[in-house]
This record gives C-alpha cells, sequence and structure tokens, in this order.
C-alpha cells in the first residue's frame, strides 16, 4: 500500500484558511506567534496550534529566542505536493479525453426524440 504520510500532513495543514493566512503573512515578512496572534485575532495557544501543524509539514520553521518564539518559512517546497496533484490532473485529464471520444462515438440520442 502506497503512504501518504507526507501529503496527508501537508495537505491537512493547508486546508485550514487561518494556517493558509499564517503561510501568506509570513511569506511577507517573519513573524512571533504574538504578532501572528494579533494580525489574526486568535488567543496565543490557538495561534500556537496552527503554528505547530505548520511546522510539522516543513511549512513553518519557530525559533524560541529568550521567551519569545519567532516564525518564518520552513524548507517545504512543495515540489512532493506539486508532483502528486500534476499526476492527478493527468490521470483526470486522460478520462474526460477518453469520455468525450466515446460521446463522439455514440450516436445522439437527442435527435432521435
Amino acid at each position: 500500500m502506497v503512504q501518504y504520510q507526507p501529503l496527508d500532513t501537508t495537505f491537512a495543514a493547508l486546508a485550514d484558511p487561518t494556517r493558509r493566512g499564517i503561510l501568506e503573512h509570513l511569506d511577507r515578512s517573519d513573524a512571533t506567534i504574538t504578532e501572528l496572534a494579533d494580525v489574526f485575532d486568535m488567543t496565543l495557544t490557538g495561534i500556537a496550534k496552527h503554528v505547530h501543524l505548520l511546522e510539522r509539514a516543513g511549512l513553518v520553521v519557530t525559533e524560541k529566542r529568550g521567551r519569545v518564539r519567532y516564525c518564518r518559512l520552513g524548507g517545504n517546497t512543495l515540489d512532493l505536493e506539486a508532483a502528486w496533484m500534476a499526476r492527478h490532473r493527468r490521470v483526470v485529464a486522460e478520462r474526460l479525453d477518453h469520455l468525450g471520444a466515446f460521446l463522439d462515438r455514440e450516436p445522439n440520442h437527442e435527435e432521435e426524440s
């Protein structure tokens, strides 16, 4: 059986709009947990949970300096996920092409009515 653990972790992290928003924010500039909590109007605990899931997926890296945790984009460039989506897109396109060819061969039933 194929193991999709890295894909599952990344897609689960990206499934939430707040986490996608965090990534967009960190794309513009690094931020602390407190700054992110302010931006997203969340508790420190809530935003830390979101950041932790992004960190597990390699999308965010955190560094603790003193009492402050700093966040920046991680090294996951989504290459594995993009390759999976490209393969899936090809499969769907092939199936649609086959369906189109089948429909082109079939007599038009609307004209018979």
